[in-house]
């Protein structure tokens, strides 16, 4: 029975994703040399890891830069012209990596400020909330402040006209006390009035 067929996506979990660049990586370079051997051609392979680790490895010296003795000009065009691509392959490799990057950075920045703007909307509606709950608090505080103040008013005005039925009463005592001592007064003044009697003296009468 043959292998069933691997799904080729990306691989999301990292330490999966270095296994199996590891693996892959090692059975890419054994392809290369068996490939090398077998059609005696000239391999060259470059390998650019997710941290821009570079791995290289090439069937002949020459793509090193060594063993160049003996070369006529037109094959040294042909390496230099080789060089050059390879050189240009690697900076469009390092470039689409560098926008990657810069690409999930503004992700992670244009996150990060909808995660702020959420956090500060969040601290302005709890602070609105304690707010309108303060101020449903003290209106309550204000009708018990003002019902105080009026059962004080009640209370004084009570007093004050009890003080002043006090002194009512006391000014009634005083002038039926008055009243009753000029009477008194009055009893007490004796009128002599002379009565004659047949006997012709005289009795003295209050």
């Amino acid at each position: 029975m043959g292998k069933g067929k691997i799904e080729i996506k990306k691989i999301e979990n990292l330490n999966s994703k270095q296994v199996m660049f590891s693996k892959r990586r090692n059975g890419l370079l054994k392809k290369a040399k068996e490939l090398s051997i077998l059609c005696d051609a000239e391999v060259g392979v470059i390998i650019f890891s997710s941290i821009d680790k570079v791995y290289q490895w090439s069937s002949t010296t020459r793509l090193n830069a060594k063993g160049l003795d003996g070369l006529s000009f037109k094959e040294l065009q042909q390496l230099e012209h080789q060089l050059n691509e390879g050189i240009l392959s690697v900076k469009e490799q390092k470039e689409q990596i560098l926008l990657e990057q810069l690409k999930r950075s503004r992700l992670q920045e244009q996150n990060t400020i909808l995660e702020t703007e959420t956090l500060r909307n969040q601290v302005e509606e709890l602070q609105q909330r304690t707010s309108s709950n303060l101020l449903e608090f003290n209106p309550l505080r204000i009708r018990f402040s003002t019902t105080s103040s009026k059962a004080d008013d009640y209370d004084c005005a009570s007093e004050g006209e009890d003080d002043d039925n006090d002194e009512n009463d006391h000014s009634d005592t005083s002038l039926h006390l008055g009243l009753a001592s000029d009477v008194g007064r009055k009893r007490k003044v004796a009128k002599v009035e002379p009565i004659t009697n047949d006997s012709g003296s005289q009795v003295a009468s209050e």
